[in-house]
């Protein structure tokens, strides 16, 4: 029998070993004496608290050890060094996956070892821990503590329980606002913040308020509310009883500045009580300004309450100094009467930050309308543009075009700093700076700020290519990623053309890389991998740079590169040796959201050849079914560890995988909890279902939490893992609308009725109203109308919720109802309109408004909202019929609508008929590359489209350059056969990759393909970065150009392309071909391409989309040589309680740890 085994025989049978000789306990000192009592019983935790408490003031002597043997010897237990300090790794390491035990036993530690705990946790500065000869990596130890979200949760009770009994009260907060950070929004749910003790001396309150001052946007609004009635509880201790009645206030101005944004849940009756010289005394503090700048979710009504104490105190509110230290509380400014141009430009200057309030932006807008208007008293608009701040995002089109050139140069400083300008309005403005400076250099550029995003294409494309190379590298690069791909293409087009090219390259940073095409990156040479740090790539460049610089450099310094680690393929991994890949996964693993699903797939399949015993529990994601029954038993919290920190749909499993995994976990749920049964030494029987019981499941599972389906949240998520989830519930990006509607039905049974939620209840559960019957939603509406519309405001598909859109609708109409429409038309007589406060604070809930009264708006308000009219997704044709003829009234006849009309249309302009398009002066490819966007145009608009743009623009096809391709987009899609041959070669080339993203038919795909064979040669010579480059492209190639592609450039076809080859062609496909497709691209794989193909191509393509490995034949059969790592014992088998059994089974199981 081994020695591990009889090891374990020892444990658990409590046989003895021979006494070999004896020593008397009293040689050990008492502490030391006790830690080695906890070691027999299998108290590690306790024991190795006592002797590092014991070794903090004593020094360990050479004999020290020798003793410590001899007693356990003494007591006929039988250790030796080596399985010691396996024993107590081994354990601390479990504990961490059994944070509910670890919570048992962390509350069982006597005070002298809890202080000892949070010594070593939070304050101890050493790397190893060693006693004698027993050497604890402790860095790494502390490192995956904090990493374990259960263990936090645990760190974060404990510290609730037994911290401020044991340890001062500064300590304590400092130890508690460690933890927090890591997820104050899990852990500080109502019910734990009573749990806060009441009494705290006064610095350590001040501490911890600072502590949840800091966490105010990382928790629930019923945690805050929660966390403002903690403090002040122990404000109003603190207050002077004495001198407090019902007509005076606790709230001193020290008190409103520890509050800080807490401030903001004070009743409004408390605000009216509060003393006028308080209020005096706290605006006078200096950091009053900055506390009031972070008041984010304040309400009208407290915040004119607040201005009201304010003023009545004595400060005088048209004083500039005292605006400036009124923060947002400036946003809801009121007493308008005989203010003075000035007073009302110092109040706009401070209203620029009023775009970071969380709600009532229509009301933002009203007041800075009014003080422009104000502003503006007997002086011009030209006079007064540079002192208007970001007031001028308000104005109109028609009164921008009124602007004076010199009066745009003259604000530029000005405007150059605001933000929220819509397209047309740039237009307009650069096009305005740009006349009066003549010629368009970097200077000029470069004083233009976010306005240069309205610089024409053609005009970029006009300038001097070392002026280009400038605004590269200085100041305005930061902008060069919001420039449209055409202005791009026009900038990377023009210094390509000067033969500059080579030296810029290094200087392109950023998205706008990405612009640069695979032919014109092969043009260039000097690459190193310095060079690639701060460059977005797309795969195919990844694929060709990885593999040049590959040739003098090490793996380690590409895959910590940027983004070249896109470029790593199969062949590139499967060559690495075992230590040089061990070594470098990590950058691997933290490049994760880089990677592609077929890429994850490869690495699997090499850390399961070199090492399947440590593999990282997240890849056997990706490895075919067979291979999840790997994990049970130990393995079990580590792989929903894994897979709960890893985004699953990175992994983009197909569905029957995710199912398979998703059972697993369940599975591992049911076990996890049997097996915190026999920790526990219980052996009654449980009707344990693998349900998510509590918090510490939540915190276990995730970013599997979105994942779950929707009969597993009805039926196995229990009310209080609810409480917890629900935050994480409204991270995900994806969940079904089944998933949706089972979690608003298990938040009405944790909440009860909405009859009696609160606001901050309805803050907190969020976009799932929208699940709740109308109804439902007429009672939160009438309750809390803000806080609803709030909501709506961060739900913009109006499939997914129509009934909350529609309650919008109605709460503000009826609000408003008694406005009519200004217009004397006879239809009109008697119809409301729509205000532009309505349609600001309606967003999408725009869609609710008849034909008739779109047609009855007035003109200004059309000429206001257009942009955001046009934003909304849901009008129906009739609806933006009405719109567009409404354009018609307000800017004449179709031939006078200038560029920045077109562009602010929006989705209104896919109303225009094929004779409306006709009309308009489409010239400039920045108009078309906006109407590009669109993505509803019939093939005769499109078309219409592209006629009118060659015709006023004055080309044809074949003098079309490579921004003209990238601007028309989807418009692409109606040229002919012809029309595309006569495409120049150079221009294609440049903008095959941008091209490669359009959906267009097959005949046209087929033409795309002949044309891009004359850039990279016939498809037979193509290889991995070019089918990367031309996407959909590929979607034109033929059956025998299919067929003849190598399987091993399968994966390299963009998922995109695989949905676009006919069903006839892709059958063409050999079955070697579709198993190699890699999971991503199996996966798009359309229901009419699967009907045509035979029985084994579709075994072919399952083994894809498991991920299959079929290269390498032999490691097929892996799944079936090595057998689970844990035979569960018989129902039978007795009940084994005490630690015994778990060390028997740390020590037969490999624990990856």
């Amino acid at each position: 029998m081994s020695r591990l085994l009889k090891i374990c025989f020892l444990l658990i049978s409590v046989n003895h070993a021979e006494i070999t000789y004896s020593q008397n306990s009293e040689d050990l000192p008492p502490l030391l004496h006790k830690a080695m009592e906890e070691i027999i019983t299998g108290k590690y935790l306790n024991a190795l608290l006592d002797i590092l408490h014991f070794q903090s003031s004593n020094v360990w002597t050479a004999d020290m050890l020798t003793k410590v043997m001899a007693y356990f010897h003494a007591q006929e237990v039988t250790f030796n060094l080596s399985s010691l300090q396996m024993s107590i790794k081994s354990y601390l390491k479990n504990l961490l996956y059994q944070p509910r035990q670890l919570l048992s036993e962390f509350q069982q530690l006597d005070q002298q070892q809890f202080q000892t705990a949070m010594k070593y946790l939070f304050n101890s500065r050493k790397d190893h821990l060693e006693m004698g000869n027993i050497i604890l990596d402790w860095d790494k130890i502390r490192e995956r503590i904090f990493q374990s979200p259960g263990v936090n949760r645990t760190l974060f009770h404990v510290t609730l329980d037994k911290c401020f009994l044991a340890l001062s009260a500064l300590d304590c907060v400092d130890i508690l606002s460690q933890v927090l950070r890591v997820s104050a929004v899990n852990y500080l749910q109502p019910d734990v913040i009573g749990s806060l003790p009441n009494i705290l001396p006064e610095d350590a309150f001040r501490n911890l308020s600072t502590v949840f001052k800091d966490l105010y946007d990382k928790t629930s609004a019923n945690t805050q509310r929660a966390l403002y009635d903690w403090m002040k509880q122990i404000l109003q201790k603190s207050y002077n009883m004495s001198e407090f009645n019902e007509s005076t206030s606790w709230v001193s101005a020290e008190n409103l500045w520890i509050l800080g944004r807490y401030m903001v849940h004070l009743p409004l009756e408390e605000i009216l009580k509060i003393s006028l010289s308080e209020i005096r005394l706290f605006i006078s503090y200096d950091n009053a300004t900055k506390q009031l700048d972070t008041v984010y979710d304040i309400t009208p009504e407290l915040a004119q309450a607040f201005l009201e104490r304010i003023n009545s105190s004595g400060f005088d509110m048209r004083n500039t100094s005292t605006i400036y230290r009124l923060g947002l509380l400036v946003c809801f400014y009121d007493g308008m009467e005989q203010m003075d141009a000035a007073v009302a430009r110092a109040l706009l200057h401070q209203m620029i930050k009023c775009n970071q309030l969380k709600g009532f932006q229509a009301e933002v807008q009203k007041l800075k309308s009014q003080l422009l208007n104000i502003a503006m008293q007997n002086q011009t608009l030209n006079d007064t543009l540079g002192s208007l701040s970001d007031a001028v995002v308000g104005l109109t089109s028609s009164q921008l075009e009124s602007l004076s050139p010199e009066a745009v140069h003259n604000a530029i400083a000005t405007l150059n700093q605001v933000s929220g300008w819509a397209k047309s309005q740039v237009m307009i403005l650069s096009s305005k700076y740009l006349s009066y400076e003549k010629v368009l250099s970097f200077y000029n550029v470069s004083q233009m700020g976010a306005l240069v995003t309205g610089i024409s294409t053609q005009s970029f494309y006009s300038m001097n290519p070392k002026e280009l190379s400038q605004i590269i590298r200085g100041t305005t690069s930061q902008y060069l990623s919001d420039l449209s791909p055409a202005q791009q293409q026009g900038i990377l087009r023009k210094i390509a053309a000067s033969g500059d090219f080579s030296s810029s390259v290094k200087d392109i940073q950023g998205a706008f890389f990405k612009e640069i095409s695979l032919s014109g990156l092969w043009k260039q040479t000097g690459y190193n991998s310095s060079m690639m740090k701060e460059k977005e790539l797309r795969r195919s460049q990844a694929l060709y740079l990885y593999e040049l610089l590959s040739k003098k450099n090490y793996p380690v310094d590409l895959l910590s590169t940027g983004q070249l680690v896109k470029g790593v393929t199969c062949q590139l991994i499967e060559s690495m040796g075992t230590d040089v890949f061990l070594n470098n996964f990590k950058l691997f693993e933290m490049s994760l959201h880089l990677l592609s699903p077929y890429q994850v797939n490869c690495l699997a399949w090499k850390f399961w050849k070199v090492s399947n015993a440590s593999i990282p529990p997240f890849l056997l994601l990706v490895l075919p079914t067979d291979y999840l029954e790997y994990v049970s038993g130990p393995l079990c919290v580590p792989f929903i560890e894994s897979l709960g920190k890893t985004e699953l749909d990175l992994l983009n499993p197909s569905l029957h995988k995710k199912n398979a995994v998703l059972q697993k976990v369940q599975e591992c749920l049911v076990g996890m909890a049997r097996r915190g049964q026999l920790w526990r030494g219980s052996c009654k029987k449980s009707n344990l279902n693998g349900s998510v019981a509590d918090e510490y499941d939540v915190d276990l599972l995730g970013n599997l939490i979105c994942h779950l389906p929707p009969a597993f949240l009805r039926g196995r998520m229990s009310l209080k893992a609810m409480a917890t989830a629900l935050h994480q519930f409204k991270l995900c990006q994806q969940l079904s609308h089944k998933q949706k509607t089972e979690i608003t039905y298990k938040f009405l049974e944790l909440y009860g009725s909405p009859n009696n939620w609160t606001a901050e209840t309805t803050l907190d559960i969020g976009p799932f109203i929208a699940l709740l019957s109308k109804g439902e939603l007429n009672i939160l509406a009438e309750k809390f109308p803000d806080t609803i519309l709030q909501i709506a405001k961060t739900i913009a598909p109006m499939s997914s919720a129509e009934e909350l859109l529609s309650t919008v609708f109605e709460s503000i109409s009826n609000a408003t109802a008694t406005i009519e429409s200004s217009l004397t038309r006879p239809d009109c007589l008697g119809t409301r309109a729509p205000s532009s406060d309505e349609i600001i604070k309606l967003a999408e809930a725009n869609v609710f408004w008849s034909v008739q009264e779109l047609k009855c708006m007035d003109a200004g308000t059309f000429d206001k909202n257009v942009e955001l009219l046009g934003s909304v997704s849901g009008f129906n044709s009739s609806q933006l019929i009405a719109l567009k003829e409404k354009a018609k009234q307000v800017w004449g006849s179709l031939p006078d609508w200038k560029s920045y009309h077109i562009v602010s249309l929006g989705r209104i302009a896919l109303a225009l008929t094929e004779h409306e398009i006709e009309e308009l002066d489409l010239h400039s490819i920045d108009t078309i590359s906006v109407l590009s966007q669109q993505t509803e145009w019939t093939l005769t608009q499109a078309r219409s489209i592209l006629q009118g743009f060659l015709e006023d623009s004055g080309q044809t096809i074949g003098t079309l350059k490579s921004f003209d391709l990238v601007g028309l987009g989807a418009i692409l899609c109606a040229l002919n056969s012809t029309e595309i041959m006569s495409i120049r070669t150079a221009e294609f080339s440049a903008a095959v990759a941008r091209i490669g993203l359009l959906f267009c038919s097959t005949p046209v795909l087929r033409q795309f393909k002949k044309v891009t064979e004359s850039v990279f040669g016939t498809a037979a010579s193509w290889n991995g970065s070019i089918l990367q480059e031309i996407g959909t492209i590929a979607g034109g190639l033929n059956d025998s150009e299919l067929k003849a592609f190598d399987k091993n450039l399968m994966p390299y076809f963009q998922p995109i392309a695989v949905r676009h080859i006919p069903p006839e062609i892709f059958q063409a496909l050999s079955a070697e071909q579709i198993a190699n497709l890699g999971p991503e691209n199996a996966a798009m794989v359309t229901r009419l391409q699967r009907e045509h193909l035979n029985a084994s191509q579709l075994q072919s393509l399952q083994l894809a989309l498991d991920g299959a490995r079929t290269s390498t034949p032999e490691t097929q059969n892996g799944a079936s040589t090595t057998q689970a790592m844990q035979t569960p014992a018989p129902s039978g088998a007795p009940c084994l309680s005490g630690f015994g059994i778990w060390l028997c089974a740390v020590f037969t199981l490999h624990l990856p740890f």
